[in-house]
C-alpha cells in the first residue's frame, strides 16, 4: 500500500506522514529528503548549480523509484512535485490513496511566516507579500491538488486529528 500526501508547503505533509506511517506500521519517505540523500546534495544547491529543469527531472525519476518500491510506504511530496510534467498522472496510476492536505491561505500564511527563513521559495518575500504569493500559488496548483483521491482540511486541527481523518478514509 502506498499512501501519498500532497499539498502546499507548510500544510503538514511531513508531520502527518510520520504519524501516519507509525500508525500503519509503514515506512515514511519525505521525497525532498530522499532526493537530497540520493543525490548527496541539498535541494537549494541543486537549484543553484544545475537549475530547476535538472532538479525536476531528478525529482520525477526518484518519485517513480519510490512509487515502484514494493514496500508499504507513506510518502510526503514536495509542494510542487504534483505540478510538474506527468507526475500527478504517474502518482494516480500507481496508487489510489492520494491525500491533499488542504489549508486556507490564512493558515498557510501564519505557519509559513514563522519559518520563512528556512523556505528558499519564500525567504526573499516581504511579510506583507506572503499571503498574496501563497494565494497565487494555490490558484496555479489547485488544478493538480484537486485531482487527489481525498481532500482533508487541516484548518483548526492538529496533526494527530488530520492523521486520524486519513486513517478513517483508508480501505
Amino acid at each position: 500500500m502506498k499512501v501519498v500526501l500532497i499539498g502546499y508547503m507548510g500544510s503538514g505533509k511531513t508531520t502527518v506522514g510520520k504519524l501516519l506511517a507509525k500508525e500503519l506500521g509503514s515506512e515514511f519517505i519525505d521525497l525532498d529528503d530522499y532526493i537530497e540523500s540520493s543525490l548527496n546534495k541539498k535541494i537549494t544547491y541543486i537549484f543553484k548549480t544545475k537549475g530547476e529543469l535538472y532538479f525536476r527531472k531528478k525529482e520525477s525519476e526518484l518519485l517513480n523509484e519510490i512509487l515502484d518500491d514494493k514496500r508499504d510506504l507513506v510518502i510526503a511530496l514536495g509542494g510542487g512535485t504534483p505540478c510538474y510534467g506527468v507526475n500527478m498522472n504517474t502518482i494516480l496510476q500507481k496508487t489510489d490513496l492520494v491525500f491533499y492536505l488542504k489549508l486556507s491561505i490564512a493558515t498557510l500564511t501564519e505557519r509559513l511566516h514563522q519559518e520563512k527563513e528556512h523556505r528558499p521559495l519564500i525567504s526573499h518575500l516581504k511579510d506583507e507579500d506572503l499571503s498574496q504569493f501563497i494565494g497565487k500559488h494555490l490558484f496555479e496548483r489547485g488544478v493538480y491538488y484537486s485531482r487527489a483521491n481525498y481532500t482533508v482540511s487541516g484548518d483548526h486541527k492538529n496533526s494527530e486529528l488530520v492523521k486520524e481523518e486519513i486513517v478513517a478514509l483508508l480501505p
